[in-house]
């Protein structure tokens, strides 16, 4: 992804979540995606959909059954 999706991701994330530690960041080897941090701690990845003319970006996040406790 280029740099100035990251940095509109980042702002997005860091709104919705009210978050300023939230970063998005470049996934080395990979252009359709970028991984999402908060501080050094990884969360989750963004993969980018661009289908019929239209872009879309989906968030995935894995929850450990041990992060419930």
């Amino acid at each position: 992804m280029k740099p100035e999706e990251l940095a509109k991701l980042t702002t997005y994330f860091r709104n919705t979540f009210g978050s300023p530690a939230i970063t998005v960041r470049k996934r080395p080897q990979k252009t359709d995606s970028c991984e999402v941090y908060i501080g050094e701690e990884f969360i989750g990845v963004i993969s980018k959909d661009e289908e019929d003319g239209e872009l879309s970006y989906h968030f995935s996040m894995a929850i450990l059954d041990i992060d419930l406790e």
